[in-house]
Parts: C-alpha cells; sequence; structure tokens
C-alpha cells in the first residue's frame, strides 16, 4: 500500500487526510492487507458458512391481549392534549 493508493482512498472517502495521517493510514492498511492474506491461507474446506457462531433463539415472549389503560389515564400526564391525542410540537415544516 502507498501513500498514493491512501489517497486515492481518502478521495473515494470525501476526506481530507494530513500528510501524518496518510502515513498513518498507510501503516494501518498495510496491516489490514497482511492479515487478510493470511486468512486466505487457512483451511476452510469441509466448513460450512455461518452468519452467528452461536445458534439464535428468538427472546420475545407471545403477544397476550390485555386491557388498555383508560383514555383519561393514559393522556393524565401529557403536557398538551388535542382532544384524545397528545399534542407535540411541529418537527417537520409543511411543504408547499
Amino acid at each position: 500500500m502507498t501513500v498514493k493508493d491512501v489517497e486515492y482512498l481518502a478521495h473515494l472517502a470525501r476526506i481530507q487526510l494530513t500528510t501524518d495521517e496518510l502515513q498513518r493510514f498507510r501503516g494501518q492498511l498495510d496491516e489490514i492487507l497482511a492479515y487478510v492474506e493470511k486468512l486466505k491461507g487457512a483451511a476452510t474446506e469441509g466448513v460450512a458458512p455461518t452468519s452467528h457462531v452461536l445458534e439464535l433463539a428468538n427472546v420475545f415472549r407471545e403477544d397476550q391481549v390485555q386491557p388498555s389503560l383508560p383514555l383519561e389515564e393514559t393522556l393524565a400526564n401529557a403536557p398538551d392534549r388535542q382532544g384524545p391525542f397528545f399534542k407535540v410540537p411541529r418537527i417537520i415544516e409543511p411543504t408547499s
């Protein structure tokens, strides 16, 4: 990996790097690429591809229908309300 390669990558990423950063990242990228080359030599024949090392299990509980809070109790601590709804400040300006 050359400094020119790092400059090109920085250009693609649209970031500006100082001369010190170019040198530091050149060394770091060299180490990363050397490690990738080392991994290419690992014996993986007969090893099934996996997306997770451990088996995943759903931790969610089953939905259970339960009664809701009464409307007045739900809105009791609302700082502002409009009818049966919470009223919140507009955060997106209307278009047109």
